[in-house]
């Protein structure tokens, strides 16, 4: 499972949780990529993002990678009295289990190992040259002394190069892009 859930959310145990979730996903040949446990205005929701089974171990592209809503139906069929018999949740709740989509989320080295060379929106902890935000193409990842360095040429502006700290990173998703527009007075 990934670390994205502590230990301990919210008296949910990480390690208790993986045990019922991944065998469920697995069966449905699916593998989970990320699990949410927050607080809406509906009331508490536990998403659980799946994608195909090997896509991390193949670093496969997130359209290769996708499963359709049948499958994701399935894995939340089974998945909700799974959950129900091992009793974590001590309260109501909804469950959503869902892909990643193609604006993924990228959370840790991997993500970004597995998906250098596209196009991705990170958000600083702290400012890289002026910048709390910056858009543009994954490179690869260097490890130094001092930590894992992500370099990233970014878009706008002029294309330049940052190197950043893995760990300066608060939060990063791949961006889509469209095809380029039409000609003025052109169908699409």
């Amino acid at each position: 499972m990934p670390e994205s859930l502590p230990t301990s959310a919210l008296g949910i145990d990480r390690e208790r949780l993986a045990a019922v979730v991944d065998p469920v996903a697995r069966a449905h040949g699916a593998e989970v990529v990320d699990c949410e446990w927050k607080r809406e205005p509906a009331g508490w929701v536990l998403r659980v993002y799946v994608e195909k089974l090997g896509s991390a171990t193949e670093n496969l592209p997130t359209e290769k990678a996708s499963i359709d809503l049948g499958l994701c139906a399935s894995v939340a069929r089974d998945l909700s009295p799974a959950l129900d018999v091992a009793d974590l949740i001590p309260h109501r709740y909804h469950l959503e289990v869902s892909t990643p989509g193609i604006e993924r989320p990228l959370r840790n080295k991997r993500d970004y190992i597995r998906f250098e060379g596209q196009k991705a929106k990170l958000k600083f902890h702290a400012a890289v040259n002026g910048q709390k935000v910056l858009t543009g193409v994954l490179g690869p990842i260097t490890s130094t002394g001092a930590g894992d360095v992500l370099r990233l040429t970014a878009c706008g502006g002029g294309a330049r190069v940052e190197d950043i700290s893995v760990d300066n990173i608060a939060s990063a998703h791949l961006v889509f892009e469209f095809g380029p527009a039409p000609k003025p007075g052109k169908p699409r």
